[in-house]
Parts: C-alpha cells; sequence; structure tokens
C-alpha cells in the first residue's frame, strides 16, 4: 500500500496518542505511514516522539515519526488528521468547575454540556474552525477529520457546517457499557453479546442488546444489574434511568448524572446518586481531579512508557477505539462496524436533522455508511433533545462571539436550568467568560462589557465546594496508593498528560 500521512493535533496527550498509534501500527497495510505529530506543547511532544521511535525501532518497522510545534506543517498532504485537543488546559478546564459551582452547579466532568461543557466549546470551536482551514489548505485533498475531543457534538456539528472538513466523531463510552454489560450477563467473551446504540454523544442508549442471539429486556437487565456487587453500588443513577425509560446508557453513572435535570439540583440528594469509590461514578469534578493529578504524575510514569515501548506491536491487543478500525477499513476494505458521531439527516427519526447523533454504521472502501430510520423511545429521545438545543444554540454563539445566545444556551442546560435564576445564569457566564478571555478570541470585543456588569451589584454566590468534592493527592500520596495495591495502577492513576 502507498504511504500516507496521518496528523495527529494534540499528540502531547502522550497516553492516547500512543495507544492510537499502537492500534494503526497493528495493522500490516498501515505501517508504511508518517506519523505527523503536532502539539503546543512542545515538552510532551518530545517525550511522545521518543516512546514512538522507540515502538518503531524495537519493531523495525518503515513507519516515520515527525513532530512539530508547527500545526500547518504536520497537517501539509495529511490524508488523515486526528483531533486530541483540550483548549485551555487544565488551568480552563478548573475555571469550568470552580465559578459553577459557586452558583450551585455540581458537575462531575463538565466536558459536554452543563455550564463547563458549554464553556468548554467556546474554547474549543475556534481552534477546531482553525484546523479545518488548515486542512482544507494544506490536507490532502479530501482529508478525514477523526474527532475525539470533547465537547463531541458540538466540535464535530462546528466542523461539518462551518469547517467544511468531512469530519467523523469518535467516543469510546460505547464500547466501555458494552463490556459492562456483558459482565453482568455473565458472558464469558463479551462478543457473545451483540448490541445496537443510538442517540447523541454521552446520551446514547442500548436500544437492542443481544446475548447468544437472545433479546435481553429491561427487567432481565435490571436484575443482573442489582444482584452485581459492585455496579450496583456504583450505578445507581443508570439503574434508576433503566428502571424508568426501560433502556440502558452508554454513559458513566457521574457523567449520565449531569445531563439530566433531576439527580445533582440538591446537594442533599447528589450523594445519594453516586458513589465514591471512583470518580467516574459522580464525584465533584471528579475528572478535573484525575486529569490534575495525572499530569504531576507523568514524570514518573514516562519510564515505564518508554519501557512498555520495547514490547512487540501485538493484534492481540489492540484495543476497540475507532480510529484505527476505520482507517483500516478506509484504506483496505475490511468492514468495520461501530458507532460514530455525524450529522443526523434521518438516522434517528425522532431527533432533529441537523443534530450530530451517535450511532450505528459500518465503514469499508467506499467511505461511512450508516444505518437509517432508528427510533429512540420516547423517554430518551426528550432530554437528547433538550441536550440537542443546548448545542445548537452554544455552537451558534461560538462561531458568532454572541454573548446573549451563549447565555440563552446556558440557560438551556437541563441541570443549569434546574439549580440556576436567569440572573444567576447571566452573571456566571460573564464571569466565565471574563476568566478564560485568553481563550475565547471571538468574544474580545464582549469582555469589557463583562467585566463591567461584575463590578455593579451582584447576585450572591458561595464558596461551596460540592457535595463530594475530593482533594488533589500529592506524588506521596499517589506512590503510596499504587504501592498499597502491589504494582497495580488504579483508574484514578491513569496519566493524562
Amino acid at each position: 500500500m502507498a504511504s500516507m500521512k496521518i496528523a495527529i493535533i494534540g499528540a502531547g496527550s502522550v497516553g492516547f496518542t500512543r495507544t492510537l498509534v499502537r492500534d494503526i501500527l497493528c495493522v500490516p497495510e498501515l505501517r508504511e505511514v508518517e506519523f505527523a505529530l503536532t502539539d503546543m506543547n512542545a515538552h510532551n511532544l518530545t517525550m511522545i516522539r521518543k516512546i514512538l521511535d522507540r515502538i518503531v525501532e524495537v519493531n523495525k518497522l518503515p513507519t516515520r515519526i515527525s513532530a512539530t510545534t508547527d500545526r500547518r506543517a504536520a497537517l501539509e498532504g495529511a490524508r488523515y488528521v486526528i483531533n486530541c485537543v483540550r483548549v485551555g488546559g487544565l488551568e480552563a478546564f478548573a475555571d469550568d468547575i470552580r465559578i459553577p459551582l459557586q452558583y450551585g452547579v455540581d458537575q462531575c466532568v463538565g466536558d459536554t454540556i452543563c455550564a463547563g461543557g458549554i464553556l468548554y466549546g467556546q474554547r474549543s470551536i475556534p481552534a477546531i474552525l482553525d484546523f479545518c482551514k488548515d486542512i482544507r489548505e494544506v490536507a490532502e485533498p479530501g482529508a478525514r477529520l477523526l474527532n475525539y475531543a470533547n465537547p463531541m457534538a458540538m466540535n464535530t456539528w462546528a466542523a461539518i457546517d462551518h469547517g467544511g472538513v468531512e469530519t467523523i466523531g469518535l467516543c469510546h463510552g460505547v464500547q466501555h457499557g458494552w463490556r459492562q454489560i456483558a459482565e453482568v450477563l455473565g458472558a464469558e467473551n463479551p462478543q457473545e453479546v451483540e448490541y445496537i446504540c443510538s442517540g447523541i454523544n454521552h446520551q446514547t442508549w442500548y436500544i437492542d442488546i443481544r446475548y447468544k442471539g437472545r433479546r435481553i429486556g429491561r427487567d432481565e437487565l435490571v436484575e443482573a444489574y442489582e444482584r452485581h456487587p459492585v455496579y450496583a453500588k456504583q450505578e445507581k443513577v443508570r439503574i434508576d434511568v433503566l428502571k424508568r425509560f426501560g433502556v440502558y446508557s452508554t454513559e458513566s453513572n457521574g457523567h449520565l448524572s449531569e445531563y439530566l435535570p433531576w439527580y445533582r439540583k440538591r446537594p442533599d440528594e447528589i450523594t445519594r446518586w453516586i458513589d465514591m469509590s471512583d470518580w467516574i461514578h459522580g464525584e465533584t469534578g471528579g475528572y478535573l481531579r484525575v486529569c490534575t493529578e495525572g499530569r504531576n504524575w507523568f514524570e514518573e510514569e514516562f519510564p515505564r512508557f518508554l519501557s512498555d515501548a520495547e514490547k512487540p506491536v501485538d493484534p492481540a491487543r489492540r484495543t476497540t477505539e475507532h480510529a484505527s478500525y476505520i482507517i483500516e477499513a478506509l484504506e483496505t476494505g475490511r468492514v468495520y462496524r461501530g458507532h460514530f458521531n455525524v450529522k443526523n439527516k434521518g438516522l434517528i427519526t425522532n431527533l432533529p436533522d441537523d443534530a450530530i447523533v451517535e450511532t450505528t454504521g459500518f465503514v469499508d472502501r467506499f467511505g461511512l455508511n450508516m444505518r437509517a430510520g432508528l427510533t429512540l423511545p420516547d423517554a430518551c429521545a426528550a432530554p437528547c433533545i433538550a441536550s440537542i438545543n443546548v448545542q445548537r444554540m452554544a455552537v451558534k454563539a461560538a462561531v458568532a462571539g454572541d454573548v446573549d445566545l451563549l447565555k440563552l444556551a446556558m440557560l438551556n442546560d437541563p441541570l443549569v436550568g434546574a439549580v440556576c435564576t436567569p440572573d444567576e445564569v447571566w452573571q456566571m457566564a460573564d464571569e466565565m467568560l471574563v476568566a478564560q478571555a485568553q481563550w475565547l478570541p471571538q468574544y474580545a470585543h464582549a469582555i469589557d462589557g463583562a467585566k463591567a456588569r461584575l463590578l455593579k451589584k451582584q447576585v450572591p454566590k458561595s464558596d461551596w465546594q460540592g457535595a463530594a468534592r475530593l482533594p488533589v493527592r500529592s506524588i506521596e500520596e499517589m506512590r503510596a496508593a499504587r504501592n498499597r495495591e502491589k504494582g497495580g495502577v488504579s483508574p484514578d492513576q491513569q496519566v493524562v498528560a
């Protein structure tokens, strides 16, 4: 197969970039490629290049690795572009969690909708549009953008409608939930469980589950979860929604709880629905804490990454991340079925056509082929539509720099609207704009006005730290925890660099 170029924007996410590249190298036909890595963080870029150079050298591969902080140079001639960027890094992410807490909005993750996710989209979309401009101008004609960056729906929506680049949004939530369902059903191999998911990113639903060919209904799945010794405690929101809606959500307990207006609106109710055994089950600002710890721990973990790079590339250890399978299908014609974020256009009959939906389809040499005509249960469609309406306004606001529309998007967010008054939302939005002005070029004209409004008589706010917040652990505390686990790495210690 002729050589080609795959560019990775945000390649300084070292652990994730390593995973994506290893997966692609599991395909023999894809080994004679150039991976063009680009990131604003030159230090992380140097480290990931060392890791990938070691993998290529040990496995005696024809693969080429290049790394540059010049994004346009990395994109030149690329056939595929993978986006993994977190615009504003952990500094902006901290404001996404901290400021809404002062108004009573308690988020576990804050990267999809809610106050944090909406502002994350305002930061990300100008960058996405810059990426798309470069792709149109210097990448290979017809180059595809594979977007992994959140907020998934907003970023993909902006890239398609305003960026002019063929874009597929990719998320691994569907695969994670599938393995969990297989476990509670007692499957010896997850492949015994087949499924169809449909919805929107982070609100996707297992609308059809088959175990050894037999369809699994609500009651059987509820019973399986309630008798599981771990998930019965960790997945209380998901189980409650399953009982009421009749279908299971792909998303984690903590994530799902912040997209709905019912589970996090009262401080004394939050602890009823979450579990503190791991951040992903609902901890206040849990993902921010884990990302911060991962960044701090990364320098200690790098030698292990470098050592692991000496292991042979093993197709048996290929992950379920979509990117390698999509590229393999497009380049070789081997069919890959998965769940992808794309424009609706009739794929889901009871969601708006202009929305970005996450639903099932397959990829082959002819491109992405989606299953059309699926219909969600009404109970699932209703919260999806509420989120879509927020996403639509947020994308328009981000493209135009429209402060009024941004505030309306935030006001209509399910959780924010359940907690805050309109005056609180208007002030919270002004405060977040001012705090994050350096990453919001489209709002440059509005920052002085926001500052002036904040100097006037203000809506009262608090210094609330949330219903279930844990402190960031020190390196010494993380090292001690790792030693207690006898060398194992808990989910809280996974590197996010």
